[in-house]
């Protein structure tokens, strides 16, 4: 009996090795009938990411979403496992989105069905509890997808208009006589188009999602990585006028032809950066701030 004893004893304090462990292959095997299933539709949110600049944040995305699963897999590890078959109709869900956005070549809904499908296996193999823990990660993938661009037209266009109007309204300020129209400021020197390039919306999609990860990994309060998430938005529009104002003024008092070229790209680069800043700036106003309110409560 002691021996069996002393068998036993020394089989459970042997720990098997995790690729030897029955789930991990489970899991590969999942991922790799996933890869192999919607292999399309990542080949060309990739080629996406690579060719529309506006979206080539996306790259960053998925790397960020892992970092955070990885960062907190002790704390994932004694989380509850209650399988759903709740899980179950969601992962139908999401395959059937797939199809009807293949069929329909509607990229956006083949996309997002993925973000679907991988929360409808965590619920159904891992349970409620699960699902809310990785929650974050999950849905901040949501912003490596490109936005339709039905909807991506309707953002830029108002964006064009704002900026074109925030400088037909600063450029008289510093002496350059302005004459506006639409999206257009014509100036002395040379009409000067806002185009949709020009709008901002690739520097604010690139600073909102800089901005929430910067809010985790920089700041714990909760309150403050939402008010930082939604100061990147009036901080990347505000920078964009900022630029298209520089870039009237360089045409007006140097020389046209340095508004385009090497200086547009780096005057964007600048801006950027400068948006960066701000929301450094931001930040460390709003601790100033909660610190005071902290401390005269």
């Amino acid at each position: 009996m002691a021996d069996v004893a002393q068998a036993i004893s020394l089989s459970q304090g042997i720990s098997v090795p995790y690729w030897k462990r029955p789930v991990i292959w489970r899991a590969a095997l999942l991922a790799v009938l996933i890869g192999w299933l919607y292999f399309p539709v990542l080949v060309s949110l990739s080629q996406q990411w690579w060719s529309d600049s506006n979206f080539s944040h996306g790259f960053l995305v998925p790397f960020f979403s892992f970092f955070v699963v990885w960062q907190h897999r002790s704390a994932l590890a004694l989380v509850p496992r209650e399988p759903s078959v709740w899980g179950l109709p969601v992962v139908v869900l999401a395959l059937c989105t797939l199809l009807l956005g293949t069929l329909g070549a509607e990229v956006f809904l083949a996309r997002t069905s993925l973000l679907l499908l991988i929360a409808g296996i965590v619920l159904f193999f891992l349970g409620w509890k699960m699902l809310k823990a990785v929650a974050f990660p999950l849905a901040f993938l949501l912003l490596m997808v490109p936005i339709p661009a039905i909807i991506f037209n309707q953002i830029t266009f108002p964006l064009q208009i704002f900026a074109s109007k925030l400088a037909a309204w600063a450029l008289p300020l510093f002496g350059v006589p302005v004459l506006r129209e639409g999206n257009v400021i014509n100036l002395p020197a040379m009409p000067l188009e806002v185009a949709e390039a020009c709008s901002g919306i690739r520097s604010l999609l690139s600073l909102a999602t800089l901005t929430i990860i910067y809010g985790y990994l920089m700041e714990s309060r909760m309150l403050i990585r939402v008010l930082l998430a939604l100061a990147s938005i009036p901080i990347a529009v505000a920078a964009n006028g900022f630029r298209i104002i520089g870039t009237g003024l360089l045409v007006q008092y140097w020389d046209p032809e340095k508004a385009e070229g090497f200086f547009h790209a780096f005057s964007g680069w600048l801006i950027f950066v400068s948006s960066l800043f701000m929301l450094f700036l931001v930040h460390k106003l709003l601790k100033l701030v909660f610190r005071t309110s902290g401390a005269a409560a």
